[in-house]
């Protein structure tokens, strides 16, 4: 039986949180009472929010590497996502921990986003440390807090270790912990204490030969792919001769030209790793996330990280609308296809299909909000392209069809309860839980088809005034719960090219709600409003008033037309229909009929009207 031992002078610990639960700001304080600055030297906030779009949302979307050292044991920190739909990057984050902090807002709770991560965390064996963080809140109830953070671990199978935990309490803004509430702390060595001697060292095998499970890539304009990972076993040094052993086995030659560990948020170049420690290797370009780097000699893979499968699937196409080319420096099919492909390789919960045409491909991901986020990255670095609303993937087992649903948690006020429960059952979803806290605000949880929350998170927030909150997270498959309408409202379609004018626009206003700002470009088939009812109408946004040597008896009234709400990727993402398209540039977002010519799309309609009869 092979001896392990610990690396005594290495810890690997993820963090853990919900959204907006004040992971970041935390990993912040650590950074600076760890000594990694100094004291008179200017930091960005949110040091771990590398990405434009993490620092707009406020919320973490890709998994991070750091490091710490404290009484000289070098604390290596995984900054995991709170969000469910980027389960890709929980999972593979992971696989480099030996520990979790699990971080909890004293008000809010546990949060359906926290139970998903931490069910990971839980598979992976991993201790936990619970740090209930801004106890300085108003409503901060942390004694009812940490029953439901019991009660979480249990329901989650958590083993008696498990439940053993260290529970410290934080304000993160200020950067301060204690091991209890009576005693309020006045910096963080508790935490790296707790680190320290809760979190054992990273094991191993000192007999084994060198493993290294790749699970993130990174990239270097010098050196080409960065291959990082934990040192499962063994020690590797910069001029060692090794091979990568990829999906089914085969082995591909690897010669170090970069051997790298983190130093706080940087890379520092080293001449060996040893086991446990996270290391960022350079040297083979082909490699990929799940692959496992050994010696030579005695190459032995481990066993590739596993994600959920998809659930969510959007159809990438060229634009061919015609304003298509003015705006993309990427629009060509070949260019959009490559550069989902470098997707894939760095983020193993997506998954590309061939569609039925040659200028389609079908990108499938773990929900609309990831494939959001890849749209918008995408239009930021100069691609044009198009895409379809967002389709479940359907599962058949045993001649049943079977579909992905999602535990949701709304919060909201109580006088908005009706509203909401009406509107989800509408959309097939069941009520199993309801809590009234007697203070005006209730909480629900219900059981709900993924699809169901397709384009319904912005009508939450107008029922709720802005005031709700809604959560979710994948509930594995159930039985098909039927057909429910998307849309109840059609689309304003222009009928023709041209430049929008205000005239037409005001005449257009009692029709419903436009998207259109005056002077803007317009073509046929592209949508330029919501219509107050069920079917589609095509208007003429160029209309302009006709003029006459009559001269009018009183002054003409000008033209004052309603604001318009900015088009935002997620609502144009949930607002067009399976016949529609979402044309997305770096500087538009246009939607439109898949369909563009008006005349071809009645003759449509009129034969699947004809047929249904």
């Amino acid at each position: 039986m092979p001896q392990t031992v610990r690396n005594d002078r290495l810890r690997n610990i993820a963090i853990i949180a919900h959204v907006d639960h004040g992971k970041t700001t935390l990993v912040d304080a650590m950074f600076r009472q760890s000594g990694l600055f100094r004291d008179d030297q200017e930091t960005d906030d949110r040091l771990m929010d590398s990405m434009d779009l993490e620092r707009e949302r406020g919320i973490t979307i890709a998994a991070k590497n750091c490091s710490v050292m404290w009484n000289g044991v070098r604390i290596n920190i995984i900054d995991t996502p709170g969000h469910a739909d980027f389960g890709g990057e929980v999972e593979r984050a992971l696989s480099m921990a030996d520990g979790a902090i699990l971080l909890v807002d004293a008000s809010e709770g546990p949060l359906p986003q926290t139970r998903f991560v931490l069910s990971k965390a839980l598979d992976a064996n991993l201790p936990i440390i619970v740090v209930m963080n801004k106890i300085d809140r108003h409503d901060a109830r942390p004694d009812e807090v940490l029953d439901e953070i019991y009660d979480l671990l249990i329901d989650l199978g958590a083993s008696e270790e498990q439940l053993e935990f260290q529970l410290l309490y934080a304000i993160g803004r200020d950067g301060v912990a204690s091991p209890s509430l009576e005693e309020p702390g006045t910096d963080l060595h508790c935490l790296f204490d707790a680190i320290v001697d809760q979190i054992p060292g990273p094991a191993y095998d000192p007999e084994a030969p060198l493993q290294m499970l790749v699970s993130d890539l990174g990239y270097s304009d010098f050196v080409g792919r960065l291959a990082v990972g934990k040192i499962a076993n063994g020690t590797v040094r910069i001029k060692d001769n090794l091979v990568c052993v990829g999906e089914g086995g085969v082995e591909t030659p690897l010669r170090i030209s970069k051997l790298q560990v983190y130093e706080g948020m940087q890379l520092r170049d080293v001449e060996a790793v040893e086991a446990g420690d996270i290391a960022v290797i350079a040297g083979l370009d082909t490699i990929r996330i799940g692959d496992t780097i050994c010696h030579q000699v005695d190459p032995q893979p481990l066993p590739r990280i596993t994600v959920d499968k998809p659930t969510v699937a959007m159809k990438f196409t060229v634009n061919d609308s015609p304003l298509s080319g003015r705006e993309g420096k990427y629009v060509q099919f070949s260019r959009i296809r490559e550069r989902l492909e470098k997707e894939v390789l760095a983020n193993v919960a997506i998954a590309l299909e061939d569609a039925e045409t040659r200028d389609t491909i079908l990108v499938k991901g773990r929900g609309e909000f990831q494939l959001s986020i890849l749209i918008e990255t995408m239009r930021r670095e100069g691609y044009e392209f198009s895409v379809g609303r967002p389709e479940v993937i359907f599962v058949y087992e045993n001649g049943q069809q079977l579909e992905p649903l999602e535990r949701l948690l709304v919060d909201c006020e109580e006088q908005f309860m009706g509203v909401v429960t009406e509107k989800l059952s509408l959309r097939k979803g069941k009520m199993t839980n309801l809590v009234n806290n007697g203070q005006g605000r209730v909480r629900i949880e219900f059981s709900i088809p993924a699809r169901g929350l397709i384009g319904y998170r912005d009508e939450f927030l107008t029922d709720t005034r802005g005031s709700g909150l809604l959560h979710s997270r994948f509930d594995g498959y159930g039985p098909y719960r039927g057909a429910f309408p998307s849309r109840y409202t059609g689309s304003i379609v222009s009928d023709r090219a041209g430049t929008a004018v205000p005239y037409a626009l005001f005449n257009l206003e009692p029709r419903g709600q436009l998207f259109l700002q005056p002077g803007e470009p317009v073509y046929e088939g592209m949508i330029v409003g919501e219509h107050n009812r069920g079917q589609d109408i095509d208007v003429n946004p160029c209309k302009e008033k006709k003029l006459t040597n009559v001269r009018a008896s009183g002054k003409d009234e000008s033209v004052t037309l309603t604001p318009v709400r900015p088009l935002s990727l997620e609502l144009a993402i949930s607002f067009i229909r399976e016949d529609e398209l979402l044309e997305v540039t770096p500087e538009s977002l246009r939607m439109r009929k898949t369909e563009l010519s008006s005349q071809k799309r009645h003759t449509q309609w009129a034969r699947q009207r004809k047929n249904d009869s």
